[in-house]
């Protein structure tokens, strides 16, 4: 460490950085972005955002004085560097993993991380807030939000940039633009800010009257504002050009190059004491420095193991059984090919629940419509209106941000389309802020719409037949991140599933285990664990759906168990195995409940094998229980 990297093992907290002569920066901007390479290809993470940031965040941190001037970062893919700087480095081997540090900013983890990021495009209203809190306690400390192009196409960026403008602060938001977000980046915004440009001549002129009209007495907030539109319009004849932040009053600077460190140190000095909200334009390399990483930024978002010198990526999987959102790309092709109506939406993720292979060859029935989940799925609900068949996948955890957007939009007129909630469950390390645990409770309340959730791949194929089928409705699908189980859904034919029916797989005598998803498998292992005599107690049914239940079944369990016990992998309040608490009280049916699933409480960051331990609905925790019952 020492002789690898002197400069770097010389920093621990952003104090020791502003020890540094300035002209050491470049040196010690490289040796910090070989150290995430090295770390990342032992210790998986985000790389690509991580390393385009590199600069930035050096530049930052030797700039301000954190953490009492506070740095939002957006998602927080990004902050790596931060991190490493902030008090971090010596525990940076354990990111992501159980019971290290998180992969996200968090400011239970450091005071120098100001706010949660987890989700994309809350940074500028975030930042905001903080920045209002300073002036209205007369706090001088500064605030920047740090928000890529790919975020800035979120609905709630826009809400942020809309209230900058009408609310006293001295906001500073830095735009990296690296023309990415995962996947390359869609829509207007990406488009125009690749073309915007600046004048240094008209900003050098506007710097000076600014500090002279401050001297002055001129810059009060009415007189402020009067000037900043008079300057935007001088603006605008002297570069040629008219920008939507310039058109907000909000100050405009840019385009910067993010990779050169001391432009950027220099700059952000200038305009640091700025008073008002700015924008400051940079532009940067997604993958910066790291070749495999400048070449493919999408594959090495988050590349997984791979040999530093060569950029090999290692598998750490070599059973070849397929992902679930595999089989969800694949079948949905299939799908298409018979029903021309099918059409794929997705915020920003094609790649991710791999939908791209249905963009790849049928491009003109894709839509990506960038990080904007509402809009999503109330797109897909206009093309549902009009007769087509969207196929809308977004991340179990995104799609809480859309939850106005099911109801109104979707359920209240009892569209016929489909919403695929991928990532359901425990995601392993990215986190609370990405499990999906949530979704059953948050969806169940709401009429017309179908839940369900395939015990495996075939079942899932069956379960997105079905939905597409004329008439079935508002249907959810919701499946986990990552490999099945291995079964041969390639040759597996496609059938109809009964909507509201569940089945059983094996029939017992005194305990009956029902389970919903997924978790089914685990709990199908721990009762074959069992000594003939005990197994011979426990039956096994698969239920499918949460909405509708099935009540006839539930009525012959009730009527042949002493006990059940439901398995879900969502949280408990509201869930599913609330949803069979209900529905025996109400039908008046005795029947003792175990109910097994996720705490009232943010699960950590872990592999998912660790965290389904944690929480006890792995093999062996439902073996326990289980075994407790007979």
């Amino acid at each position: 460490m020492e002789k690898t990297y002197p400069l770097l093992n010389s920093v621990d907290f952003p104090a020791d950085l502003r020890k540094l002569e300035k002209s050491q920066l470049p040196r010690f901007c490289d040796e910090l972005r070989g150290f995430i390479i090295d770390e990342l290809s032992t210790n998986p993470g985000h790389l690509a955002s991580s390393l385009g940031v590199v600069e930035l965040t050096v530049a930052l941190h030797y700039v301000f004085n954190t953490p009492d001037d506070k740095v939002v970062w957006d998602v927080g893919h990004q902050a790596y560097a931060h991190k490493i700087l902030t008090g971090r480095r010596a525990v940076f081997c354990t990111n992501r993993k159980f019971h290290g540090i998180s992969g996200f900013p968090n400011p239970k983890e450091s005071e120098y991380d100001a706010f949660v990021s987890g989700h994309a495009s809350n940074s500028i209203s975030a930042a905001l807030g903080i920045s209002v809190a300073h002036q209205m306690e007369h706090n001088d400390g500064k605030v920047i939000a740090v928000i890529g192009d790919g975020a800035l196409t979120g609905g709630l960026a826009f809400e942020g940039l809309n209230n900058v403008c009408v609310n006293p602060n001295n906001l500073l938001i830095i735009l990296n633009d690296n023309n990415m977000s995962i996947d390359m980046p869609v829509g207007g915004m990406s488009r125009y800010l690749t073309e915007i440009t600046t004048s240094k001549f008209y900003n050098n002129i506007r710097f000076k009257t600014y500090h002279l009209l401050k001297q002055i007495g001129l810059m009060n907030d009415n007189k402020r504002n009067r000037l900043v539109r008079m300057g935007n319009s001088i603006k605008n004849v002297a570069s040629g050009s008219h920008n939507i932040f310039e058109g907000l009053n909000i100050r405009y600077f840019g385009q910067v190059n993010g990779h050169d460190v001391s432009q950027l140190v220099k700059v952000l000095n200038d305009i640091k004491d700025f008073e008002g909200p700015k924008v400051l334009h940079i532009k940067t390399i997604k993958g910066k420095g790291y070749g495999p990483a400048e070449h493919d930024a999408t594959v090495w978002h988050a590349p997984g193991l791979f040999v530093r010198e060569t950029g090999e990526r290692i598998k750490s999987d070599k059973s070849g059984i397929a992902r679930y959102q595999d089989v969800f790309g694949h079948t949905l092709v299939e799908l298409a090919e018979s029903n021309e109506k099918i059409i794929g939406i997705t915020p920003a993720m094609p790649t991710g629940c791999s939908m791209n292979i249905m963009m790849e060859k049928m491009p003109h029935r894709v839509f990506d419509v960038g990080i904007a989940e509402g809009h999503a799925v109330t797109f897909s609900a206009g093309l549902a209106k009009e007769g087509m068949m969207p196929f809308c996948n977004i991340y179990s955890s995104f799609m809480q941000r859309a939850y106005d957007n099911i109801i109104h939009d979707v359920a209240l007129q009892n569209l016929n389309m489909v919403l695929c909630l991928d990532r359901a469950g425990l995601v392993g390390q990215d986190g609370p802020t990405h499990h999906g645990a949530f979704d059953i409770a948050y969806l169940r309340p709401i009429p017309n719409l179908i839940i369900s959730s395939p015990i495996n791949e075939i079942e899932l194929r069956n379960l997105m037949y079905t939905a597409q089928l004329p008439d079935k409705g508002s249907f959810v699908i919701r499946y986990p991140r990552g490999k099945g189980i291995g079964v041969d859904w390639k040759n597996a034919p496609l059938v109809e599933i009964p909507v509201g029916k569940g089945e059983c797989l094996k029939e017992g005598g005194k305990i009956a285990v029902l389970t919903f998803g997924p978790v089914g498998n685990a709990a199908k292992k721990a009762i074959d664990s069992l000594s003939e005599p005990e197994k011979a107690k426990v039956g096994l049914y698969n239920m499918r759906f949460v909405k509708p239940l099935d009540g006839g079944l539930l009525k012959e369990i009730a009527a042949k168990y002493k006990t059940v016990i439901t398995i879900e992998d969502g949280v408990l309040n509201g869930g599913f195995g609330s949803a069979v608490l209900e529905f025996f009280a109400d039908n008046n049916l005795a029947v003792k409940v175990k109910r097994l699933g996720l705490p009232d409480s943010f699960v950590e960051h872990g592999l998912p094998d660790q965290l389904y331990g944690l929480v006890g609905i792995d093999t062996e925790g439902i073996l326990k229980v289980i075994k407790e019952f007979i």
